[in-house]
């Protein structure tokens, strides 16, 4: 048997974020003896995929932190490429970056690369304007764009010549199951309570705060809630200290990072989602297959609502609003959504068998 090709993922690394998590579907569920992917990180440290990703035949290499401007980052990015000369397919994440790292590959001789867009916005903070303009660049140095959704694609490649990749997700693993929820819910001791889920990074876009807030009012109205927090992140202190001085510490779990999401989500009885921006977000697609009742925020793309179990918001809304909203559902009655999930197109079996193919073709020049 021939040697699979090898395709090389550029990320920041490889922990249990939305993106890393999309790719993890992927990787699981493509024909590793044709395609095999490898991972070229810009972090030191291990993180929670990898030795999953080494399990499966993926090689994980490590560069500093990407910075455009750092001569000593850009010499270790073209030493990379003049040392692994086996990658023809460079499938880059860095989003307003990624044209920093196809140049290098580009100049290199890869033969095709592929940028791919997951946010449709970024952070307003110093770096704002340098990743505007750096985005620029991906169009000239890029064979394929894809992105996550269309309101991703068209900000971050300003243009519609891109094809979107969907969050497909394994649709099996959330239907929901009443004895995988019990069980969930006397882990954390939460039985006979009204459980309010979200699943995200700590960080900026995820509206952590407002979260908080949103549930300190469900908390005046339910006292037998609780709030179900998955995931970790810079900003966790912050929230924690939030959390504390309004006297919630017995009523929000700070599960960290878990690898039993679809699991969890069982336990969850609605799923708060008021993200500030998201390319798609993948815990929606997640969360509507496992039946949960959603409520979002509306700056959130509309290619994600795939279910009739989606309510959308304004951030303009007080809390109190937020949390009224939430208080219609507490006897939501889950359904099986496997099949909408599906006909949509986010059943990762059949994308990982389209993406198999694309590398294959493109693998040949």
């Amino acid at each position: 048997m021939s040697e699979p090709i090898r395709v090389l993922q550029v990320v920041t690394y490889m922990g249990r974020g939305g993106l890393e998590t999309m790719l993890m579907n992927y990787y699981r569920n493509i024909d590793r003896n044709k395609v095999q992917f490898d991972f070229l990180t810009h972090r030191d440290e291990r993180w929670d995929y990898d030795d999953e990703i080494e399990s499966l035949g993926g090689k994980i290499y490590h560069l500093p932190k990407l910075n455009p401007f750092s001569k000593s980052y850009l010499n270790a990015l073209d030493k990379f490429f003049k040392e692994h000369k086996e990658y023809q397919i460079v499938h880059c994440h860095q989003d307003c970056l990624s044209g920093v790292v196809l140049k290098v590959a580009k100049k290199n001789g890869v033969r095709f690369t592929i940028a791919h867009a997951h946010s449709a916005s970024q952070d307003k903070n110093f770096k704002y304007l340098i990743k505007v303009l750096a985005k620029k660049n991906i169009k000239r140095y890029s064979d394929k764009m894809f992105a996550c959704g269309e309101e991703a694609g068209r900000w971050m490649f300003e243009t519609d010549d891109f094809e979107v990749l969907n969050n497909a997700i394994d649709t099996d693993l959330y239907i929901y199951n009443k004895d995988k929820a019990d069980k969930v819910k006397k882990e954390f001791g939460i039985e006979n309570k009204f459980v309010v889920g979200h699943v995200g990074r700590f960080n900026y876009p995820k509206n952590h705060k407002f979260i908080i807030d949103v549930f300190n009012e469900v908390q005046k109205v339910r006292e037998d809630s609780v709030l179900m927090l998955v995931g970790d992140g810079d900003l966790r202190p912050e929230i924690e200290q939030k959390v504390q001085d309004l006297g919630l510490s017995d009523k929000v779990i700070f599960t960290g990072v878990r690898s039993d999401v679809d699991d969890l989500m069982q336990g969850m009885d609605v799923f708060l989602f008021p993200s500030l921006y998201e390319g798609l977000g993948i815990v929606l697609i997640e969360a509507q297959a496992a039946g949960l009742k959603c409520i979002i925020s509306d700056t959130i793309p509309k290619d994600g609502v795939l279910t009739d179990d989606v309510t959308s918001i304004s951030l303009n809304e007080t809390p109190v609003a937020w949390a009224n909203e939430i208080l219609k559902y507490q006897e939501f009655k889950r359904s099986n959504n496997k099949e909408i999930i599906k006909k949509a197109n986010y059943d990762i079996k059949n994308n990982a068998k389209t993406l198999e193919h694309f590398y294959i073709e493109n693998a040949r020049g």
